[in-house]
């Protein structure tokens, strides 16, 4: 199967620099374009079907993905974003303040877990969306599939299809509106783009994107 992995598109949240988790918060005009241009990028793909964390804004990327293709987006619950309790709409200078004993344990991969603050662990996000992702294999099996979904979840399975340890995810980045593909045969896993941006420069005359 090969796999087009989608994070959604620009929220005021990721704007502002606000720690974004399960708080259901829609794309702005940014986010908008890039869902378009995302579409746009895809249109060529043989999609056979398009996936979404239930979140409105990757509903709303996914969209115009599906609609280009005459696909319905179809939900899948274990895409959504990790909870991040308490630290939901912070700043990171705010979390840094209020809660450093945590953070510092975050920062140093000696604790991936945000349960102190009513969240969850990143290892339980990899645990649930790769899960997620080994079952449209086998429904899917030699098809291309989208599947637009967040920043954790993305960097969580990025790692686990590398063979990289998961307190590595810091060293990768996935910026809104970018695709990485993967292709997934069997146990064996192929990366194909990493993080790709290219088609978010194009130019709508509203100047260049992020």
């Amino acid at each position: 199967m090969r796999l087009f992995l989608v994070r959604h598109g620009e929220t005021e949240f990721n704007r502002q620099g606000l720690a974004l988790g399960r708080e259901d918060v829609p794309l702005n005009e940014t986010g908008q374009r890039q869902a378009r241009l995302v579409a746009t990028a895809l249109a060529g793909e043989p999609l056979a079907a398009v996936y979404s964390s239930p979140l409105r804004r990757c509903l709303d990327t996914a969209g115009p993905i599906a609609a280009a293709h005459g696909l319905e987006v179809r939900v899948l619950p274990e895409l959504v974003e990790m909870d991040i309790g308490e630290a939901e709409g912070l700043t990171y200078a705010q979390v840094r303040e209020r809660y450093p004993d945590i953070l510092g344990r975050w920062l140093g991969g000696e604790d991936l877990s945000l349960r102190p603050l009513g969240g969850e662990s990143l290892p339980q996000v990899q645990e649930r969306a790769w899960n997620a992702i080994a079952r449209l294999t086998r429904v899917h099996g030699q098809e291309s599939v989208a599947v637009v979904t967040h920043n954790f979840v993305i960097l969580a399975l990025l790692t686990r299809a590398l063979g990289m340890p998961i307190a590595s995810f810091r060293r990768l980045r996935h910026s809104v509106g970018a695709i990485s593909v993967l292709e997934l045969d069997g146990e064996s896993v192929t990366v194909w783009r990493l993080n790709d941006t290219c088609h978010l420069r194009a130019d709508d005359g509203k100047g260049w994107l992020p």
